[in-house]
C-alpha cells in the first residue's frame, strides 16, 4: 500500500483533520512534520469533537502509532495539556502509540512572550500571529540556540543551552524593556516536565525506517497550507514553516522514496485567518452567509475566518508546488443555499490579464479576480456519500475545478462527520 501525504493547498483550515482521520483507518502511523499548537484540527467521531493541536489526528483512534517529528515545534507544557484533554475523552496515550522526535525544538514561555510583544509593537502591520511563540521558536532553531527534546535528559547540557538562548533574549529584552529572564525559574519549570515529556522521545527517522522495513502504511499529515508557507505564501503574512509536500523529508528524516502520493486538502470555497492578500474575499452578506454555514471560526484563536469565492489560480498554483496527485474537496454543503457560485480562474494586474499568483505583497493586494460564474444547486448536499446522487451542478461545479487544476478528485466531503464522505479515488492503493 502507497504510504500518503496529506496537506492544506489554501491558507489552512481546509478539514485536514477530517480526512486525515478517515484516512487513518488504513494507515498504521500516522507523522506530523512541521508547525506547532497553532495548527487545529477539529475531528467528529461518534458525536464526541476532539480538537487537537499538536497531536496527529491519528491518535483518536485505537491501534495507530502517532508521531511528531523534528519539524515540528512543541511546546511541552501545551502537548501535556493536550494530552489530559484527550485522556478526559476517553482517548489513551502513552509511550507506545505516541513518538516526539528526540531532536524536536521546544518552544519556551520566553518564546510566547517575544511573539506578543513584537505582535503588539506592530500597531497596524500585525501579521496575526496566534501569540504561541511559534515563529521565536524557529528563530532560535536557525540560529542554533534552539532547545532540543533530547537537552532535557542532560543537566549540564541543559545549562549550557539555556545560557545560549538567554544571552540572545535578554539583549532583546533590555532593548525592549522589558524584564530579564531568571535562569533558574526556566531550568527549574523544565525539570518538573522532563520525566513526562522526554518517555515520548524517539530518533524519529529510524522509527520511519524500521516502519517502511515491516511494511507499515505511513500517512503524513501536515499543517496549516502552502499559502502560508514562508518561502511560497503570502509572505510575510505567513506561518513560520515550510508547509509544502518537500518539507516532510527535513521534518522526518525520511527518504523522498517514503511518500507514494500526496494528498491536497481544498475547501470548496476560499477562507483565511489574520491579516494578507485575498483576492476572493468577500466583504458583503453572501461572505457572512458563507461563515455562518460553515462556521467560520479558528480551532486555535476562534478568531472568524474571512471567507470569499473558490480561488483555482491559487489552488492550481499549490497543487504544482507541493506536486499534489489529487484534491479532497470538503464542505461542498456550505455551498448549498447559494444560487449563484463563482470560481476565480485568473487574474487582473495593472491592465493585463495573468494566470498565477505573483510573489511581490504589493501586486498580491493589486489583483483582481476573473470569475467563472456556475448555477447553484439549491439542494441539500450534506451527508451524501455517492457521487451520482450529487445534484448535477453540483457535478459539474467539482468536474471544473478538476479539470482547471489538472489533478484528480480522490474524495468530497458533505459534512464534518467522518462516514459523510464520498471516495472517488483510494489514495493508498
Amino acid at each position: 500500500m502507497s504510504n500518503v501525504a496529506v496537506i492544506g493547498a489554501q491558507w489552512g483550515d481546509e478539514g485536514k483533520g477530517k480526512i486525515v482521520d478517515w484516512l487513518s483507518e488504513k494507515a498504521d502511523v500516522i507523522v506530523r512534520f512541521q508547525g506547532g499548537d497553532n495548527a487545529g484540527h477539529t475531528l467528529v467521531v461518534n458525536n464526541i469533537t476532539y480538537k487537537l493541536r499538536l497531536l496527529p489526528s491519528g491518535i483518536v483512534r485505537k491501534n495507530k502509532i502517532s508521531v511528531i517529528g523534528n519539524g515540528v515545534v512543541v511546546d511541552p507544557w501545551s502537548l501535556l495539556n493536550e494530552i489530559q484533554q484527550m485522556k478526559k475523552l476517553g482517548i489513551k496515550i502513552t509511550s507506545k502509540n505516541l513518538y516526539i522526535a528526540e531532536n524536536a525544538t521546544l518552544i519556551l514561555p520566553m518564546h510566547k512572550e517575544l511573539d506578543g510583544i513584537r505582535e503588539d509593537l506592530k500597531s497596524k502591520e500585525k501579521i496575526g500571529t496566534t501569540r504561541k511563540g511559534i515563529g521565536p521558536a524557529y528563530e532560535d532553531k536557525v540560529g542554533r540556540r534552539g532547545i532540543h527534546l533530547i537537552d532535557l535528559a542532560s543537566k549540564k547540557n541543559l545549562s549550557k543551552k539555556i545560557d545560549m538562548i538567554l544571552f540572545h533574549h535578554n539583549i532583546i529584552r533590555k532593548g525592549l524593556g522589558k524584564n530579564q529572564i531568571d535562569k533558574k525559574k526556566i531550568i527549574n519549570d523544565l525539570r518538573k516536565i522532563s520525566s513526562k515529556v522526554l518517555k515520548y522521545s524517539q530518533p524519529v527517522w529510524r522509527k520511519i525506517e524500521e516502519f517502511k522495513k515491516k511494511r507499515k502504511t505511513i500517512l503524513f499529515e501536515g499543517a496549516q497550507g502552502v499559502l502560508l508557507d514562508v518561502d511560497h505564501g503570502t509572505y510575510p503574512f505567513v506561518t513560520s514553516s515550510n508547509t509544502v509536500a518537500g518539507s516532510i523529508f527535513a521534518g522526518t528524516g525520511c527518504s523522498p522514496d517514503t511518500v507514494n502520493y500526496i494528498l491536497g486538502i481544498v475547501k470548496s470555497y476560499t477562507t483565511r485567518v489574520g491579516r494578507g492578500p485575498f483576492p476572493t474575499e468577500l466583504k458583503n452578506q453572501l461572505g457572512e452567509k458563507m461563515g455562518n454555514r460553515g462556521k467560520e471560526f479558528g480551532t486555535v484563536t476562534n478568531r472568524k475566518r474571512r471567507c470569499g469565492w473558490f480561488d483555482a489560480v491559487l489552488v492550481k498554483q499549490s497543487c504544482i508546488i507541493s506536486g499534489i496527485n489529487a484534491i479532497a474537496l470538503t464542505k461542498i454543503d456550505v455551498l448549498d443555499e447559494f444560487k449563484d457560485l463563482y470560481i476565480c480562474v485568473a487574474y487582473k494586474l495593472n491592465g493585463k490579464k495573468i494566470n498565477y499568483f505573483p510573489s511581490s505583497l504589493e501586486d498580491q493586494i493589486k489583483v483582481k479576480p476573473i470569475y467563472k460564474r456556475f448555477d447553484g444547486w439549491l439542494k441539500s448536499t450534506s451527508g451524501v456519500k455517492q457521487w451520482k446522487k450529487l445534484p448535477k451542478n453540483a457535478q459539474k461545479y467539482v468536474s471544473f475545478i478538476k479539470k482547471f487544476c489538472n489533478v484528480k478528485i480522490s474524495s468530497i466531503s458533505t459534512s464534518p462527520k467522518r462516514e459523510d464522505t464520498i471516495l472517488l479515488e483510494n489514495p493508498f492503493k
